[in-house]
C-alpha cells in the first residue's frame, strides 16, 4: 500500500505541470514514480536531467545496470518498469530474471556489466578488484566504469524513494525471482 498519494496534475506546481505533459506526449501516460517526484518543485526535473543525461552505455545495457540495481535493492517499481523496458529493449523473460541476479550467461560483456552493477551497489561502492578486472577484461572503458557507477546512482535514487514512499507500481508486476 502507498504512503503517499499520487499527486495529480492539479496538485503540482506549474513546472511540474509541464513536466507532466511532455511526459504524456513522450510516454503516453505519467508514471507513478515521476509524479511522486514532482512533490518538490525541483526533483522531478532535476532526476529526469539526471536520468536523460548522455552517457556512454547504450539503452540496453542501462537496462542490465537498473535491473541489477532494482534487484539489490528490492524496488518492485523499478523492477516492474525495468522489466517492461528491458524486454522493449530485446531481453526475454529468461534474460531479464539473470541480468536480475547480476549475471548474463549469454553475453560475457553484459554478465560484466550486471556483476559490476550488482557488486557495486551491494558494497555501497567498494568494489570488488576481481569484479572490476573482468569489467575491464570484458572489454569495458574507464569512462564506461564512471558512467555505470552514475547510473547506479540514478537507480538508487529512484530506488530509495519508492521504497520509502511505497509508490503504487503502474506496470506489470516482475516476477519473482
Amino acid at each position: 500500500m502507498s504512503t503517499f498519494n499520487i499527486p495529480s496534475k492539479e496538485e503540482v506546481s506549474v513546472t511540474n505541470q509541464g513536466i507532466f505533459d511532455a511526459l504524456k506526449k513522450q510516454v503516453g501516460f505519467v508514471p507513478n514514480l515521476y509524479a511522486t517526484f514532482a512533490y518538490s518543485e525541483n526533483a522531478l526535473k532535476n532526476y529526469l536531467d539526471f536520468a536523460g543525461a548522455p552517457t556512454s552505455l547504450k539503452a540496453k545495457e542501462k537496462e542490465v545496470v537498473n535491473l541489477a540495481v532494482s534487484q539489490v535493492n528490492n524496488c518492485d517499481y523499478c523492477l516492474a518498469a525495468h522489466t517492461a523496458i528491458g524486454k522493449m529493449n530485446g531481453f526475454n523473460d529468461e534474460q531479464i530474471l539473470e541480468l536480475r541476479q547480476g549475471k548474463a550467461s549469454f553475453d560475457a560483456k553484459l554478465d560484466a556489466l550486471a556483476a559490476l552493477a550488482k557488486n557495486v551497489t551491494e558494497n555501497r561502492g567498494n568494489t570488488d578488484a576481481t569484479v572490476l578486472e573482468k569489467f575491464f577484461n570484458a572489454g569495458w572503458s574507464k569512462e564506461n566504469l564512471i558512467d555505470t557507477i552514475s547510473l547506479v546512482g540514478d537507480k538508487t535514487i529512484s530506488n530509495y524513494i519508492n521504497n520509502t514512499v511505497k509508490t503504487e507500481i503502474d506496470f506489470p508486476a516482475a516476477p519473482s525471482l
